[in-house]
């Protein structure tokens, strides 16, 4: 019997020891945050890697359901609802899989992101949104599974899946814009501070809105402002141009060269430079 309870003890300590070491996973995970426009995305996947096999049509069969990765399902969490295919995915977390195919892929966003790897029963109504994915040919091996956040705008990205020769991506847009004007308009209510009229009027230049208005807004800015930044005549001298007022334009530029060579700022004297030669004031 003590032998018995001596060789327990002895096999448990070794257990023990087992436990305390470490190795690298074969998949390992990877966490991304990405913001677009004004929406948060994150996700989470594990990377398997090719390891001289081939991927599509053999380890990952084609016309079948793969989790997209490895171990757990991949996990994307959208902090506002964002269009897909011109569908509405509803903020909040839902799990990738997807379906590859030689020319297309099915992208599912599937609203249980809390299997591992496949649900044990797939649910239909589980499925929140299913989009394609077109297929484009890598000129080299992408060794280890990869997700990208790719084509970046204020209002759009692009879920990238590489692997093997292999990119596969679908587009998904964010409500920038809503988001945007509805603090706009909540803040020209109320009481607007100077850098309210300069975001506004920015705002309204980049997006091609009312450009008049940008004007005015910025015209408030400036009065409400005792030293503007040389970036912030910058930018008033192309609202300017914009709105058609080329004497207030050059006048902003030549401010804004000024303020700029004094920081020694490179760039700015460029960009002021040329702007004043394609304006006929250099």
């Amino acid at each position: 019997m003590k032998k018995l309870m001596l060789s327990l003890i002895v096999l448990a300590a070794s257990f023990s020891l087992n436990a305390q070491i470490k190795t690298p996973q074969p998949s390992p995970l990877s966490k991304m945050e990405q913001t677009v426009g004004l929406t948060q995305v994150a996700l989470e996947y594990s990377r398997p890697s090719m390891r001289g096999r081939e991927v599509f049509g053999n380890l990952v069969p084609f016309n079948e359901t793969w989790r997209t990765g490895a171990n757990a399902n991949t996990k994307i969490t959208f902090s506002d609802d964002v269009l897909i295919d011109g569908k509405t995915l509803k903020a909040g977390d839902y799990a990738i899989y997807t379906v590859p195919n030689k020319t297309s892929w099915d992208v599912i966003f599937y609203s249980d992101a809390t299997n591992s790897g496949l649900p044990k029963k797939w649910d239909d109504s589980k499925v929140a949104l299913k989009a394609k994915a077109q297929v484009y040919p890598m000129p080299v091996d992408i060794e280890t599974f990869t997700m990208t956040f790719d084509d970046l705008t204020s209002d759009s990205a692009v879920i990238g899946m590489l692997w093997g020769k292999v990119y596969a991506g679908v587009k998904f847009e964010v409500p920038t814009d809503a988001l945007v004007m509805k603090d706009i308009n909540s803040a020209m209510k109320g009481s607007p501070k100077a850098n309210d009229y300069y975001a506004s009027a920015v705002y309204y230049y980049e997006s091609d809105k009312d450009i008049n208005q940008a004007k005015t807004w910025m015209d408030t800015f400036m009065s409400m402002t005792e030293k503007p930044a040389f970036y912030q005549y910058r930018k008033q001298s192309l609202i300017y141009a914009k709105a058609g007022d080329k004497k207030g334009a050059i006048d902003a530029a030549k401010k804004s060269l000024e303020g700029a060579k004094v920081a020694g700022n490179k760039d700015y004297v460029k960009m002021n430079n040329d702007s004043l030669k394609e304006w006929g004031a250099l």
